[in-house]
């Protein structure tokens, strides 16, 4: 008989620290890789020109500067592209690639292909879309840079047609 009231031993709450930095640490990895997954961007396949690249033919290069209003250097280049195709180019990308002193790629740009048309007092590149390129015609051409690296080695650039839509 113990008279007196023997206190019941206390159960101990299990330490749930270690299982909030678990969960956390879970949750972080969760995220980042749904983030990952979510914001990747899908690889291009490098499948070459298209076939009816070929059908056109890039010629009479020339390069080309000037001012423009507010001071800044825009170079050209200019040329003229045939269709020697069976088909009616509505679009042409091309792929522009600059060079530096040692042959290495300085930048590369993917512009469109922009016919000049002399309608005005002065010639204005127009897209494809608006004045498409027919089987078997040539037309000058106009593509145009608002900067170019400094690396570059004032050569003419490399011109690859990497993209076409015909009709």
């Amino acid at each position: 008989m113990g008279g007196l009231i023997q206190p019941n031993p206390v159960a101990e709450e299990p330490d749930s620290s270690r299982r909030i930095i678990v969960v956390a640490v879970a949750a972080v990895i969760v995220a980042a890789l749904v983030g990952a997954f979510l914001l990747r961007t899908p690889q291009k396949k490098n499948l070459g020109p298209p076939a009816y690249a070929a059908s056109l033919q890039l010629s009479d290069l020339k390069m080309s500067a000037a001012e423009n209003f507010v001071g800044a250097t825009v170079n050209y280049v200019d040329g003229t592209v045939t269709n020697t195709g069976a088909k009616t180019v509505i679009r042409a990308i091309v792929e522009v690639t600059f060079k530096d002193d040692m042959g290495q790629l300085a930048q590369r740009e993917e512009v469109p292909l922009q016919v000049l048309k002399t309608s005005g007092p002065y010639p204005e590149a127009v897209d494809l879309n608006s004045s498409p390129l027919g089987p078997a015609q040539s037309e000058p051409f106009r593509l145009t840079f608002e900067s170019i690296s400094a690396q570059w080695n004032r050569q003419y650039p490399d011109i690859q047609i990497i993209d076409v839509t015909t009709k």
